[in-house]
């Protein structure tokens, strides 16, 4: 295979950061962006907040991995966060995809970043590719996230929209939040219990990722492992592999009271069950179809 030459946003976070050693160590150049100093034989200046972009640097870019955007759950949602959320992401992808369309010997490839979110909340609904748009200030986002790569599209760039699940990783996310509690015996269900949690290994996160970079997808992509399970489930199995008991649920008032009512809803308290329709129907083979297994490589737990 030939040298591809891939620039990512968002390259020092948890999926950017994966992303860039599985191309690196597939011998593909990573051009990285970045918002401090300027842009150099391995990364491209640019600050969405200012709308400037090193567009020069996306001459002989293969394929753009578009990640960045400020952390779902990194502060309480006051409305100036709830507006960096939503602007990060809008306004980072507009620039990018119009500096993208404008680079005549630039990308022809952007795989930009969404999230199941954008299919609202429901204990019953299964949701794909096809399932219309929710409700919620994070469906709002997710709507507008992807609405922003149309001056791409329009140019004729194939443009992805990468629905992600919850991302399990040990390096961080919702895994490495729950972990240090779980190996503590406090870990235990959320709520009811009852509320669905798609998921996915950061591995299978990355080789979809890989795997989009070729196979003809346009459009929206759920990037969820086959299997979703309920919360409950989730804690029962997080247990069972690190030998840990799980008996003490999580009333809803405790996180609600620290997180805020809306974003605790909307992190651990609410959730969709998502289907990788699309995925599976390109060939993609997941590594980790089911959360025991996933949860047993990832934390290096074997039975």
């Amino acid at each position: 295979m030939s040298t591809r030459t891939i620039a990512i946003t968002g390259a020092s976070g948890l999926i950017g950061s994966a992303l860039t050693r599985h191309f690196e160590a597939n011998g593909d150049r990573v051009l990285k962006f970045t918002r401090t100093g300027r842009s150099s034989t391995s990364t491209i200046a640019w600050n969405p907040a200012d709308g400037t972009i090193d567009a020069a640097q996306l001459s002989g870019v293969d394929a753009v991995s578009h990640m960045a955007g400020a952390g779902i759950g990194d502060k309480r949602w006051s409305n100036e966060y709830k507006k960096e959320i939503l602007d990060s992401r809008v306004k980072g992808t507009s620039l990018l995809a119009q500096a993208i369309a404008e680079t005549s010997d630039g990308p022809k490839v952007l795989l930009s970043g969404s999230a199941i979110g954008i299919y609202g909340e429901s204990l019953t609904t299964e949701f794909t590719e096809q399932s219309p748009i929710g409700h919620g200030f994070l469906a709002d986002v997710c709507a507008q996230w992807e609405a922003a790569t149309e001056s791409a599209s329009r140019a004729g760039i194939r443009v992805a929209h990468l629905r992600t699940g919850i991302v399990l990783s040990p390096a961080g996310g919702a895994l490495g939040k729950l972990l240090p509690l779980f190996k503590l015996g406090a870990g235990g269900k959320m709520g009811s219990g009852k509320q669905w949690q798609s998921w996915i290994s950061i591995d299978d996160e990355v080789a979809a990722i890989d795997h989009l970079l070729t196979a003809n997808v346009t459009g929206a992509v759920n990037l969820t492992a086959p299997n979703p399970v309920t919360q409950a489930e989730f804690t029962k199995i997080l247990a069972k592999v690190l030998r840990r008991p799980s008996f003490l649920p999580v009333p809803s008032f405790g996180p609600k009271l620290l997180l805020g009512s809306e974003l605790a809803d909307a992190l651990l308290f609410t959730g969709q069950k998502v289907m990788p329709k699309i995925l599976q129907s390109t060939g993609f083979a997941f590594k980790h179809p089911d959360l025991e297994s996933a949860l047993r490589s990832l934390l290096n737990k074997p039975n």
